[in-house]
């Protein structure tokens, strides 16, 4: 009798649970309502960023002077710089042989002096021949043929001291010097051979400055002026700044591209060298960006998606994947197109959630320490 009640009893209780809509404790239920992963949120955030055009070409000489010999078919006989050496106006780059030159030189002036010698005795016989005149001895015929002849000696001296002036002048470029402040950036000057006519001994950098020539589109070309700033990227990855000087006005029928030259600063000769290929960014006013951190966006088969969360029950909420549109970028934050302004995310470890996962969320000063 005891055993029946208790079946009873038990079988009772079964129902009356079973009724009650009560279930196990490990359920589908619960084991679906378990977080795959422990997340912090942020919302998009409003900011004043630059628009940035980028672009690349090469770096070159603002102005490169070459420097020849002034005189030719003489022997270079010392050369004084090498490429990369900083040079200052009037500094002497090489020396030619001046022992010919030193000769025409010395008889030019004895050219000189005999000319003043001939022209002393002319002026000397044609003031006595007037003397002579005066008094009735010499004709008239007589005076004219000595004042010729002082004057014929007179410009003979004149025709000395011309070819004088320019024998010193042709002793004086047997230097071979520096036209202008600068840096050597070519040499081809060499102890021995000889100086040709219209030979480039060396290649001057002038003022040491350097500038940025940029290739950009016809269309970009139209938005940019002078004055702009522009930052230049350098080898070890820094950043130059510098400023458009002129704009090219003109366009390559073959490219379509313009050139924009841009001045760098003095110091830019020390990381960047002239011929180097290189990338910059060109700034053309500031706009609104709604940004996100770099971690809360997804890149997945050329596309970017972010985390929405849903509304949920206390820490606890699902996850909608939303395919955004991203553009400038910021340090660690990303421009973000196609999200509500009001929108809650994933602020990070989106790379492990899918779409319509729940999470944990938690405040970002515990994120460290929080399990899924």
């Amino acid at each position: 009798m005891k055993n029946t009640l208790f079946l009873v009893s038990t079988a009772t209780i079964a129902l009356f649970l079973a009724g009650c809509g009560d279930k196990p404790p490990e359920s589908a239920s619960a084991v679906s309502t378990k977080p795959a992963l422990t997340v912090t949120a942020t919302m998009p955030e409003s900011a004043d960023w630059p628009q940035i055009l980028k672009a690349s070409g090469n770096v070159a000489a603002w102005q490169e002077a070459v420097i020849g010999p002034e005189i030719s078919n003489y022997r270079i006989t010392e050369v004084r710089v090498n490429v990369g050496d900083k040079v200052k106006k009037g500094d002497v780059l090489a020396r030619i042989a001046s022992d010919a030159v030193d000769s025409e030189l010395d008889e030019s002036k004895a050219a000189v002096a005999e000319a003043e010698a001939t022209l002393a005795e002319a002026q000397a016989l044609n003031e006595r021949a007037r003397q002579l005149r005066e008094k009735g001895f010499y004709s008239p015929q007589q005076g004219v043929q000595t004042q010729t002849a002082a004057d014929t000696a007179l410009a003979r001296l004149n025709a000395a001291k011309a070819r004088l002036k320019s024998a010193e002048l042709k002793r004086s470029k047997s230097s071979v010097v520096a036209p202008d402040d600068g840096i050597i950036s070519a040499r081809t000057a060499t102890v021995g051979s000889l100086t040709q006519p219209g030979e480039a001994l060396f290649r001057l950098i002038r003022g040491g400055r350097l500038e940025w020539r940029a290739e950009v589109t016809a269309a970009e070309l139209a938005r940019l002026h002078t004055g702009q700033s522009v930052h230049v990227q350098t080898p070890n990855g820094d950043e130059i700044s510098g400023t458009v000087r002129a704009v090219a006005p003109t366009v390559d029928p073959q490219t379509r591209n313009g050139i924009v030259y841009v001045d760098l600063p003095p110091e830019a000769a020390s990381r960047l060298s002239a011929g180097m290929f290189t990338r910059g960014e060109f700034e053309l006013g500031r706009q609104p960006a709604l940004t996100l951190p770099q971690a809360a966006v997804l890149l997945r088969e050329g596309f970017a998606y972010v985390f929405r969360l849903d509304p949920g029950t206390g820490d606890l909420a699902k996850v909608t994947q939303l395919k955004v549109g991203t553009g400038r970028r910021s340090g660690e934050r990303i421009e973000i197109t196609g999200l509500p302004a009001d929108s809650r995310v994933v602020a990070g470890g989106v790379g492990f959630l899918a779409d319509g996962d729940t999470v944990r969320i938690v405040a970002a000063e515990t994120a460290g320490k929080a399990q899924p």
